[in-house]
């Protein structure tokens, strides 16, 4: 019932030459029930997608619907959406059961509807004691669940979430990113998750959509997306530690970066100039002397309880490692000597940065 279908949908303030297109012709499909992720970095259009699928933003381009229901010029009321923002948004005069009960108020749902929904959602989020408290009294993850909760009585057929962890701690965010996984899996609603930070994307989302300058780099699971990037904007993007890149040229000898040249597990896709990528934590140990591994001159070691990142050069070219943090760690100016599995290279058109399919 909920599903989203997004057509071409594009955005462009201003007019003439002064025009500014912020979002370019994006396509896709979101499942009735399913949670997808929005990632990009700051300035990307991914809250200006999300506000055009509420109603907040008009739409320059294309076509947005909900659950089948073209809704480019529907108001946000009549969408049958609820949205939780980043700053909260709750009345601050408004004790914790008013501000959840507010919008059945207004929609005129019977008193006794209005308590059974703000006391099923309050239960359901661990907010019964606080029901008469001001937001003033309350923490900010205490806050975020009036929020979310707000969302919930309305039992809307889609919820939209505006970075609505950005302003929590560390802990707080990696409680409630539980909390909403929980939620989801409970009530089944389809989600639609704005963040800039790859953890949240990759821990929340069934699926993701990694947005780029307006545009879509990537849809798909946290898994391919980590596992088979479509670019290198992708692949630097997910994953921290981002993946090593390095641009030489394939032969049949190896890969050249400028004066050394790096032994190749397998054929690369084709010869000429192409963007090497490989994951910090993609390789193993190997032994000086063996013609197959790579040479890591070792700059700075980062230790990070469970495991530890080795910053150094490899054939003149930055590169990070990951190893486990209980290992003895390498010594500033200490080579190592690493082993490359083919089957964790990745491939890139250097020109494009589109992904290049590995020789089989």
């Amino acid at each position: 019932m909920g599903a989203i279908s997004l057509k071409q949908v594009g955005k462009t303030y201003g007019q003439g030459a002064k025009a500014v297109e912020a979002i370019h012709g994006v396509d896709a499909d979101i499942d009735d029930g399913e949670f997808v992720v929005i990632v990009g970095p700051s300035g990307c259009g991914k809250s200006t997608l999300l506000r055009m699928v509420a109603g907040l933003e008009d739409i320059t381009t294309g076509q947005i619907a909900i659950a089948g229901r073209v809704v480019n010029g529907v108001d946000p009321a009549d969408r049958d959406i609820a949205m939780v923002f980043q700053n909260y948004a709750l009345y601050p005069h408004f004790n914790v059961f008013d501000n959840m009960a507010y919008g059945l108020r207004i929609r005129k749902l019977p008193r006794d509807e209005v308590q059974r929904r703000v006391e099923k959602a309050a239960a359901t989020l661990e907010l019964s004691h606080l029901l008469q408290r001001k937001p003033r009294q309350l923490s900010g993850g205490q806050r975020q669940r009036v929020a979310m909760g707000r969302a919930i009585v309305r039992q809307p057929q889609v919820f939209l979430f505006d970075e609505p962890l950005s302003n929590l701690d560390a802990k707080l965010r990696a409680q409630t990113r539980l909390e909403i996984q929980k939620l989801h899996r409970e009530l089944g609603i389809t989600s639609l998750f704005v963040t800039h930070d790859q953890v949240e994307a990759m821990t929340l989302a069934q699926r993701m959509i990694v947005m780029n300058a307006g545009r879509i780099e990537q849809i798909g699971t946290p898994e391919q997306v980590y596992g088979a990037p479509a670019t290198t904007f992708v692949a630097s993007f997910i994953g921290s530690p981002p993946m090593n890149l390095l641009n030489g040229q394939a032969t049949a000898a190896g890969f050249a970066l400028g004066a050394h040249r790096l032994p190749l597990p397998g054929a690369a896709p084709r010869h000429g100039y192409l963007t090497l990528g490989l994951r910090p934590e993609h390789t193993e140990p190997g032994t000086e002397g063996d013609p197959a591994c790579w040479p890591l001159c070792v700059e700075v070691v980062e230790m990070l309880g469970a495991e530890r990142l080795v910053h150094g050069h490899l054939a003149g070219a930055p590169y990070t490692l990951r190893i486990d943090g209980m290992l003895t760690p390498p010594r500033p100016g200490q080579t190592l000597y690493l082993r490359v599995p083919a089957e964790r290279l990745h491939w890139f058109d250097p020109s494009t940065g589109q992904r290049v399919e590995a020789a089989r």
